[in-house]
């Protein structure tokens, strides 16, 4: 069984071919924002955002390392922004978004990502996404305040109307200290 941000990664490329476009709405410490880069080719464009410079400084590097920052342009700003940040043209055209929510790894782990801001950034990707587009989304709980963000996550996925998405729960229920969920969203016809 493949681990589960490896699944996230599989589920997101899966829409990204050369040319597409791509947002990594929680960039951390870049490595899902690589991954994007590399599935969307020199042509396509991927869309980053952190709050914290650390990161935005930390994914540049990392991007630069592997000669891909030509491709992705970030944003030092809250993914529920994103929606101002990405060009008009793509609304209801973006292949793939990616959120891997919880806090900075070897940052400051008080600083977490919160439904006040995921939810309506959720929202924000669906209108975003193109039919057939994928929307992962990593959850962490076992930090303060995960458990409480992946149950206001998972509670908003369940209520999408099933004639409009398709929604995936990825998760290993066998394994101790809180392992990381995975939700994938599918928008059959268009985002809400």
């Amino acid at each position: 069984m493949e681990p589960v941000l490896d699944f996230a990664h599989t589920l997101a490329t899966s829409a990204l071919s050369p040319g597409a476009t791509a947002v990594d709405a929680t960039v951390g410490n870049g490595h899902d924002t690589v991954v994007l880069a590399r599935a969307v080719g020199e042509e396509g464009t991927v869309y980053g955002f952190d709050v914290q410079p650390e990161a935005i400084d930390e994914t540049r590097r990392r991007l630069r390392d592997a000669q891909l920052d030509a491709r992705v342009d970030l944003q030092r700003a809250g993914h529920e922004t994103m929606e101002r940040h990405v060009p008009e043209p793509l609304h209801g055209a973006v292949d793939a978004i990616m959120f891997n929510l919880g806090y900075l790894p070897g940052g400051d782990a008080s600083l977490t990502t919160e439904p006040r801001t995921t939810l309506p950034a959720l929202r924000a990707s669906l209108r975003l996404l193109r039919p057939g587009g994928v929307l992962t989304v990593v959850l962490y709980t076992g930090h303060e305040g995960g458990s409480e963000e992946a149950e206001a996550v998972e509670s908003w996925a369940e209520d999408l109307p099933q004639e409009d998405f398709e929604v995936l729960s990825y998760r290993f229920v066998n394994q101790r200290n809180d392992p990381p969920r995975l939700l994938g969203v599918e928008p059959r016809g268009g985002g809400r």
